[in-house]
């Protein structure tokens, strides 16, 4: 293994290790290599929004009905299945470093230094709270003056609750358009879409090779 630290554009150092492996194929064996990564992302939105069971339904395929309050940041692992790289015999795997931050009454040093370092974002509003999509604009731009480069995504949570509206569906195109992130709906209960969002957020962070 040849441990290598290495920084993606000026704003997302990650943690980067090389190591290779013998893949066996019909014409014989072959040396291959794997790049481990691990990539800072951050979960944004205003209160009870749903980031903290998005995160539980992700890492841990589980549901918790109680509303379940972050106070100041809460991280968690999870290690993404390998990707190949397109051209070469290189996979990479990411390891995400998931920070869960609770929503903040104001914009300070220390809301700053939660997003700090970040290689992208999942930006949550409520579609039971047509007003938490309003906030969400406010919150990505701030995430953005520190993190110029991240990726973002834009989620309608609680599907399972109220699909989208005309109106709500607007403003999340609206909100994609101006932040250039795709967007999604989802439930952290019933999982819907969760996956997918991640996954989403891992290519448009992209693989550093």
């Amino acid at each position: 293994m040849i441990p290598k630290a290495k920084s993606i554009g000026k704003s997302h150092p990650v943690a980067l290790s090389i190591c290779s492996f013998l893949q066996i194929s019909q014409s014989g064996a072959m040396f291959c290599f794997m790049i481990a990564i691990k990539k800072k992302i951050c979960l944004l939105g205003t209160f009870a929004v749903g980031k903290t069971s998005t995160v539980e339904r992700f890492v841990y395929s589980r549901f918790n009905e109680r509303y379940l309050t972050t106070i100041g940041v809460r991280v968690s692992q999870k290690l993404m299945p390998p990707m190949a790289v397109p051209g070469n015999s290189a996979k990479v795997q990411v390891n995400l470093l998931i920070w869960d931050i609770a929503a903040m009454d104001r914009f300070d040093a220390v809301v700053e230094n939660y997003y700090r370092g970040a290689a992208g974002a999942i930006a949550l509003g409520d579609l039971t709270r047509p007003d938490s999509f309003g906030q969400l604009a406010e919150i990505c731009s701030r995430f953005r003056s520190i993190n110029p480069e991240a990726a973002l995504v834009i989620v309608g949570n609680k599907s399972d609750l109220q699909p989208p509206n005309a109106d709500t569906a607007v403003e999340i195109d609206q909100l994609a358009q101006q932040f250039g992130a795709p967007a999604f709906t989802t439930s952290a209960k019933s999982g819907e879409n969760v996956d997918a969002v991640f996954s989403r957020l891992v290519r448009e962070m992209g693989a550093p090779v």
